[in-house]
């Protein structure tokens, strides 16, 4: 029942900032759509000082660094190596730059602990066939010089909220389409060496790294 509810059939592709399709076996970041968002790339934070760990995600406070790559993937074994729209995924950060709480997974999950907030945080630490680790990208609708998508769960939309660093905006659960967070996917593409020095400039630019 799981696996049926994971592979359905008649999806459009997910298409990149290229327009070609997203595949599980490539990198990409995520990033916001618009251009007058009030924030860059996704990092691995703290969503409170104590504890520390597991880490949530949050953009950048800088918005010209483009964050980590993240990959994409079935949480049960399928042969299709396109990611498509409305399927649920698993969604990884994929970077050797990382800040710590390397005792947890790098996949994204929805907080569904005892002390989780009415708009739950997005961490990291999740397990690959837990629902609370299943995302959907959708396409919000069609914009004039590429495609904005929305991240969905079971539950809700991912949208954001002022963070605790530096009011960079975190990524939580919500039911409030005022605060869905619109994005786009940028494939990384060959040598990623200069893509590594952004990626550790971004986790410098919070205080705690």
């Amino acid at each position: 029942m799981l696996a049926a509810a994971v592979c359905t059939q008649g999806h459009e592709h997910v298409l990149d900032t290229a327009e070609n399709p997203v595949l599980t076996t490539a990198q990409y970041l995520i990033l916001p759509y618009s251009p007058r968002s009030n924030g860059g790339g996704l990092l691995p934070v703290p969503v409170k000082l104590l504890p520390l760990c597991p880490l949530g995600i949050s953009q950048s406070s800088v918005t010209a660094l483009p964050g980590l790559p993240v990959g994409f993937s079935y949480p049960y074994p399928l042969m299709d190596t396109y990611v498509n729209e409305g399927q649920a995924v698993n969604i990884e950060f994929r970077s050797e730059a990382w800040p710590g709480c390397e005792e947890f997974s790098k996949y994204w999950e929805v907080d569904e602990s005892s002390s989780a907030l009415e708009e739950p945080a997005i961490l990291t630490g999740g397990k690959k066939r837990e629902r609370n680790s299943w995302f959907r990208i959708e396409r919000e609708e069609k914009f004039v010089g590429g495609n904005a998508y929305k991240l969905t769960t079971l539950a809700g939309t991912i949208g954001t909220v002022p963070g605790p660093w530096e009011n960079a905006p975190q990524l939580v659960l919500t039911n409030d389409t005022a605060k869905t967070f619109l994005v786009k996917f940028h494939k990384v593409h060959g040598d990623t060496t200069s893509t590594s020095r952004l990626e550790k400039l971004g986790l410098r630019m919070f205080p705690f790294y």
